[in-house]
C-alpha cells in the first residue's frame, strides 16, 4: 500500500470511529429555558443539570422578571420556551391562568413545603426558593452627607433622603413588584399609595433591574438601594461599604419557581429538568444564594444577613398579587413613571 493510500485509510478509519460521538452530540435534546435568575447563578445551575442529564442541553434566555413575563404572554399563541426555571411564582400564576402551563408532579414533590408550590396534586408550578426585599445602605456616603441609617420603610420618607434612594421598577423587576405588593398588603390601599407618594419624593431613579439598586448603593451613586437579600449579601461579601437593613415592618417576598410550557415538544426532557429543580442537589445550589428554600433542611445562613428572614416575611397573598398585578402596575406607572431610568 502506498503512503498516500495508507493516509487515506487512516483518515477514513478516524472518521468512522468519530461518527458515533458526532451522532451522540447531534442527538442531544436542547431545551429553551426562560429565566429571571441572576446571570451569576445560571452557570452553576446549568452545569449541574447537564452533568446529571448529559443527553439534554439547556439554552437559557435571561431577562428581568417583568420582561420575561411579558415575553411569555406575548408568545402565548406560539411559545418559544420549553420550560421556565427561575421566575416569580406570581408570574407563573398569570401564565397558568392563560392555560399555558403543563401539570406535572416532579419526583420529590411530597418533600416540598406546601406553601411553596401550586397546591393541586399535579401542580403547574413548583417553588425553588424565596427572595425578599432588603435595603443596601452605603455607610461611607451616609457619613459624608449626614444621613441616618434607616430601620423601617417609614424612615425612607424623611426629607433627609431626598434624591438619595433608588429602587426597582415594578413593571420590569419582580423585586420591585414584590415591594409594591407588600406595601399595599401591609398598609392597605389608601395608606400604601400614600406611603409610595411620600417615598417618590426621595427617589432618584427607578431601575429596570432588581439587583442594580444595591450595586448603585455599593458604588455611592445613591446612599440607599432597595433590592433583595441575596444581592445585598453578595455585594457586601465583595467588600462594598454597605449595611444590610431588613425593615422592621416586614419583608415583601416572592418565590422563584419552575414550570413546563404546555406546548413543549420535548416533554420528557422538560420533566427531567422539573425533577432536578425539585431535588436536593438543586436545593443545595439554591442554598448558596438564598436563606429560605422550598425543600426544608437544606438552608444555609447568608453570611451578612442578621436574624431569621423566614420569620420576617409578610403574610403574602400570592393569588391577590397575581390577580391585581395589571391594575397595580397601571396605577404605579400613572403616578411615578417620570423617574424611571431610560432603557
Amino acid at each position: 500500500m502506498t503512503t498516500l493510500n495508507a493516509r487515506r485509510c487512516a483518515l477514513t478509519l478516524a472518521g468512522l470511529l468519530a461518527l458515533p460521538l458526532w451522532a451522540q452530540a447531534q442527538d442531544k435534546t436542547v431545551l429553551t429555558v426562560y429565566t429571571a435568575l441572576e446571570a451569576d447563578q445560571i452557570k452553576a445551575y446549568k452545569a449541574a443539570f447537564e452533568q446529571a442529564q448529559p443527553q439534554v442541553e439547556l439554552k437559557f434566555v435571561r431577562d428581568s422578571t417583568g420582561i420575561v413575563t411579558a415575553k411569555l404572554l406575548a408568545e402565548k399563541a406560539a411559545p418559544q420556551a420549553d420550560v421556565v426555571w427561575g421566575l416569580a411564582a406570581t408570574s407563573l400564576m398569570l401564565l397558568d391562568k392563560e392555560g399555558m402551563l403543563m401539570p406535572y408532579a416532579p419526583k420529590g414533590l411530597a418533600s416540598i413545603k406546601p406553601n411553596m408550590r401550586d397546591p393541586r396534586a399535579n401542580p403547574t408550578w413548583v417553588g425553588m426558593n424565596v427572595w425578599s426585599s432588603a435595603m443596601c445602605f452605603n455607610t461611607v456616603e451616609a457619613s459624608k452627607k449626614g444621613l441616618p441609617k434607616p430601620n423601617s420603610w417609614a424612615d425612607l420618607t424623611q426629607p433627609a433622603y431626598k434624591g438619595q434612594i433608588t429602587m426597582p421598577h415594578p413593571a420590569s423587576s419582580g423585586t420591585g413588584y414584590l415591594m409594591v405588593s407588600a406595601w399595599l398588603q401591609m398598609m392597605g390601599e389608601t395608606q400604601g399609595w400614600a406611603f409610595m407618594d411620600a417615598l417618590h419624593q426621595n427617589i432618584g431613579s427607578y431601575t429596570h433591574s432588581g439587583s442594580k439598586p444595591c450595586r448603585q448603593a455599593a458604588t455611592g451613586e445613591y446612599a440607599v438601594g432597595l433590592s433583595f437579600e441575596y444581592r445585598a449579601d453578595k455585594t457586601k461579601r465583595e467588600g462594598a461599604p454597605i449595611d444590610i437593613v431588613l425593615p422592621r415592618e416586614g419583608l415583601g417576598w416572592d418565590m422563584e419557581a419552575m414550570a413546563i410550557l404546555r406546548t413543549t415538544s420535548k416533554a420528557e426532557a422538560a420533566k427531567a429538568l422539573a425533577d432536578f429543580a425539585a431535588s436536593r442537589t438543586a436545593s443545595e445550589l439554591y442554598a448558596r444564594n438564598f436563606a429560605v428554600l422550598a425543600l426544608p433542611g437544606v438552608q444555609e445562613k447568608l453570611q451578612h444577613i442578621d436574624g431569621d428572614i423566614e420569620k420576617q416575611l409578610i403574610k403574602n397573598d400570592f393569588a391577590w398579587a397575581a390577580a391585581q398585578r395589571e391594575r397595580v402596575l397601571a396605577e404605579w406607572s400613572r403616578r411615578y413613571e417620570g423617574k424611571a431610568e431610560k432603557r
